[in-house]
């Protein structure tokens, strides 16, 4: 297998990313897929993630040795970060769905133009518009199929922005609302449960419009909105990803509640939360309204780092790790 790597924004270091099950993954998309496609089927339904969900994540913890804490270790995760005192996860699950102190811990710029992560992830960002990036556009996925084919905002995004933000199982798994304005639109497709490891992407082409996903559209050129138009946000089921609870919260994590037409949103709030597993977030934003910033846009075109994307893809693909509400782009005015 090759290596996959990524550079880590705070630091600006190349790091090299441990896959989890990575080997398992390979043999799943490669011969099983070609080989057993009902098998391959089979392995990546609503109901086998739900099992493997309920094995990796629910079976108890010996707190008497500290596993919690423990597990909060091996995965890299800053137990100090958590709301919660550690001692009390005592399964699996209630450390890959902990709280943090975001709001101290999480720092947002307060320019109303910026545009923030809404989750601790690797992230690309592109544009749906220049021809070179046509073929990256359709490998990831296709805006069509995304956004279900019979939605009228397809020919909103259809030559706009987006980026792609892949949640490991160790990452924070609460998502955060990148923009702040007010629902127009949110509702369900169902889809199959894939993984979604650099090996798995570059096998399956549109692997991300071929899973479970919540899409959220956002008209932010309201009053008190982020003015970088309409705004999409595709939240995408993985591997052993069994749901996605929308809980949008105000103020902390309190009086959690569902995400409705016309709820106006606040920008850097809690807005959901998935399952224990892998995920991605994709945003969409239309053509000419969202201006990246230079680091991630010069990240992905760095040709001295080992990602498995630029080697599926024959040109730079190069992921960026990043924090919950750090700004990815801004907003362009019409007066800019």
């Amino acid at each position: 297998m090759t290596l996959h790597q990524y550079i880590a924004r705070e630091s600006g270091e190349i790091k090299t990313e441990t896959l989890l099950a990575d080997r398992s993954i390979d043999f799943l998309y490669s011969r099983v897929r070609e080989h057993a496609p009902s098998m391959f089927k089979a392995l990546t339904s609503g109901r086998m993630s739900s099992l493997l969900g309920y094995l990796h994540f629910n079976m108890g913890l010996d707190q008497k040795r500290g596993m919690g804490m423990e597990l909060l270790a091996r995965m890299g995760a800053d137990w100090k970060e958590c709301v919660e005192s550690p001692w009390n996860f005592d399964t699996p699950r209630k450390v890959f769905e902990r709280k943090i102190r975001y709001w101290e811990l999480r720092p947002m710029e307060e320019d109303p133009r910026v545009v923030v992560s809404p989750a601790d992830a690797k992230v690309l960002v592109g544009s749906l518009a220049r021809t070179p990036e046509l073929f990256i556009k359709e490998k990831f996925f296709s805006i069509e199929e995304l956004l279900g084919p019979a939605r009228e905002w397809v020919k909103d995004f259809f030559d706009g922005d987006f980026a792609i933000f892949r949640l490991t199982p160790e990452k924070y798994h609460y998502n955060h609302l990148p923009v702040s304005g007010v629902v127009v639109d949110i509702y369900e497709l169902e889809g199959r449960y894939h993984s979604c490891n650099p090996a798995a992407v570059m096998a399956l082409a549109n692997l991300y419009s071929k899973n479970r996903r919540i899409v959220t559209i956002i008209d932010t050129n309201v009053n008190g909105g982020s003015q970088v138009g309409l705004v999409a946000m595709i939240e995408v089921v993985a591997l052993m990803i069994g749901d996605i609870i929308q809980c949008y919260s105000s103020t902390g994590y309190r009086d959690p509640r569902p995400v409705e037409n016309s709820m106006f949103l606040e920008k850097g709030n809690p807005k959901s939360l998935y399952r224990p597993g892998s995920s991605t977030d994709i945003l969409l934003f239309q053509r000419g309204k969202i201006r990246f910033s230079t680091d991630l846009i010069t990240n992905v075109r760095r040709q001295d780092v080992k990602s498995r994307y630029s080697s599926g893809l024959g040109q730079p693909m190069v992921e960026t790790d990043i924090k919950v509400r750090s700004t990815i782009g801004r907003a362009i005015l019409a007066s800019n």
